[in-house]
């Protein structure tokens, strides 16, 4: 049996603040046009930004730029806060990126033709089962999920720490990124320090309970070091690899690291 991660000493703070300062490409817009206007942001760039195309790759720029400065200040030391089973929020709120969004529309999977597909940078590519994924060593979290929208809840999350799992599958540690492809065609990636931080955690129960419909059966990825959109849900596809993957939420203008 793994042990479970020490209590971290630091709380949300710091993604709290992060998740305020988001902005969508809307907004962002609207920001250059009345606050900064294009000259301004000339001299911000250093380069010449005279339209609305050329703001939005600058402002790409910067959020790259943005993503590399956070994964440089990332740390596997630093935990995210763990709460008492007193502080878990009932009932969890359901959240997702499609429409309408209720808990009737996530999808239904079989957990008998449940598989998991691995692939890209690993040694073991076979599919895993639900029985198989459930045998694996277990461990309990109790962290706050924090979303881009502005909310954020308590819950208890149990599951394999994923750095187990990928080194049981030979990945190859060195690749840059994990991607995910998930069953309700949610697609996103992380880095692969985040993906052996000790809280990172392939999930499949929830509050004592198998993982519910409406947050991810059979299985989500919990990442309580980054905000709630880089936490899919019903992951159906794991693959290590060194190709930028992206996902449904980065495409749309949110930044790819977003977290600690």
């Amino acid at each position: 049996m793994l042990r479970e991660p020490k209590k971290a000493h630091s709380d949300t703070g710091a993604i709290l603040k992060e998740a305020a300062g988001r902005l969508d490409r809307a907004t962002r817009r609207q920001f250059l046009r009345r606050a900064l206007g294009l000259g301004s942001l000339t001299l911000l760039a250093g380069c010449d930004v005279t339209d609305g195309y050329s703001a939005e790759a600058m402002l790409g720029r910067i959020s790259d730029f943005n993503d590399r400065v956070q994964a440089w200040l990332f740390s596997p030391e630093r935990l995210a806060k763990e709460y008492p089973e007193s502080m878990i929020t009932r009932p969890f709120p359901f959240n997702s990126f499609y429409e309408p969004n209720i808990p009737d529309k996530a999808p239904v999977i079989d957990a008998g033709f449940y598989r998991l597909n691995v692939t890209g940078l690993v040694e073991q590519r076979a599919d895993w089962t639900l029985p198989q994924l459930h045998a694996l060593p277990r461990v309990t979290q109790i962290t706050r999920h924090i979303c881009i929208e502005g909310w954020s809840a308590i819950g208890s999350w149990s599951g394999v720490p994923f750095s187990h799992f990928l080194r049981r599958i030979g990945a190859d540690l060195t690749a840059r990124y994990v991607n995910f492809r998930c069953d309700d065609n949610y697609v996103t990636s992380i880095d692969m320090p985040t993906a052996l931080h000790p809280q990172t955690q392939l999930t499949f129960w929830f509050d004592g309970q198998v993982l519910p419909r409406a947050y991810g059966f059979p299985m989500k990825l919990r990442v309580p070091t980054k905000l709630g959109f880089k936490n899919p849900k019903f992951i159906g596809e794991i693959e290590v690899s060194n190709d930028y993957l992206g996902g449904t939420w980065e495409s749309q203008g949110y930044n790819w690291f977003s977290g600690l």
